[in-house]
């Protein structure tokens, strides 16, 4: 695994939920849908060489290392080590996003799941991605988009504040579009990846913990411990009057796909 120092680019501390961070997908948010449009653009572009950014424990180097090599890119040392120790084929670099240790026109795919919020420069990113892309390569940016306003999710609702900060965090599907209008990429398209639609109720919306999710974990821990304890003032009422509690979770994940434009292929993304 080879290391690089870097300036901080996140304000969750991943490495202090690297040895739980998998437990997302060991749920009901298996996030099949993701896996079955990374493994579509690998064999749409025939892509020998990935690079994962923001790659965290390497869950989806994982599933895509079977069909091309991945080179998975995180700055959290406690999330490389964590994917190091899962498993030996993955190549992992220590490093930033905006500012990507590859020569150009290095990978036919470069993706990232649910990162680009945490990037310092996701502007940055896309530029840099641009460049380290080979001709016909494509890049793919996934993630939470709440500017839709089309989510229900009962973390927006009981921790009040979180929805605002995401609206901060997250660049839209259009923004991420202009920025890669700005860098060149072509053939630009934005479709829904996943839905996460797996509603909590009374029996199991706890255990919920701080490193559950980055929203929060962001939180101050009054706010959070304010947040529990509204939850555990509904589900007081509602054990008292013989109801149960529904706590939506129905999100849905955005995926962004630009297309290199050094040389034209009359490839299409679908």
């Amino acid at each position: 695994m080879n290391l690089r120092k870097c300036e901080t680019m996140e304000s969750v501390n991943y490495d202090n939920v690297a040895d739980g961070y998998n437990k997302r997908y060991e749920t009901a948010y298996k996030q099949d849908g993701i896996a079955s449009e990374l493994l579509h653009l690998v064999h749409l572009t025939k892509a020998q060489k990935v690079l994962e950014v923001g790659c965290g424990t390497g869950h989806w180097m994982e599933i895509l290392q079977d069909y091309t090599t991945v080179v998975g890119i995180d700055l959290s040392y406690g999330m490389l080590r964590k994917a190091a120790g899962s498993n030996k084929r993955k190549s992992l670099v220590r490093g930033d996003a905006s500012k990507l240790p590859f020569a150009d026109k290095t990978f036919d795919m470069v993706y990232c799941v649910n990162a680009v919020h945490h990037f310092l420069n996701p502007a940055a990113f896309i530029t840099d991605a641009n460049r380290v892309i080979k001709p016909d390569g494509v890049l793919a940016v996934i993630g939470m988009n709440p500017h839709a306003e089309k989510d229900r999710w009962f973390i927006y609702d009981y921790f009040p504040g979180t929805r605002e900060v995401d609206l901060q965090r997250y660049p839209s599907p259009e923004i991420i579009e202009n920025w890669m209008v700005s860098v060149g990429f072509g053939k630009i398209a934005h479709k829904t990846a996943e839905r996460l639609h797996n509603d909590r109720n009374s029996d199991n919306v706890f255990p919920l913990s701080k490193d559950f999710t980055s929203q929060l974990s962001l939180l101050s821990e009054e706010d959070y411990e304010r947040g529990i304890a509204r939850i555990k003032a509904v589900l007081l009422e509602a054990k008292e009057n013989d109801q149960n509690v529904i706590f939506p979770v129905d999100i849905s994940l955005a995926m962004v796909t630009g297309w290199s434009m050094k040389r034209n292929s009359g490839k299409a993304s679908s």
